[in-house]
């Protein structure tokens, strides 16, 4: 298992051992949205915003 710190309010997040990168994972303590970018050493950033079409 792996500790990340949290880019949006620091909080410390432990990764179980299945997290892989590119996973999207909420912070618990700010309810932000961060990609895994990295696993050796863990590392997260926050996840890009998806774009609404609208049906376009």
């Amino acid at each position: 298992m792996s500790t990340v710190i949290c880019s949006e309010c620091e909080a410390e997040m432990t990764l179980d051992a299945s997290a892989e990168v590119g996973e999207i994972i909420v912070c618990p303590d700010c309810g932000v949205d961060l990609e895994i970018v990295a696993l050796n050493p863990a590392k997260v950033e926050l996840a890009p915003m998806e774009q609404e079409d609208w049906g376009e």
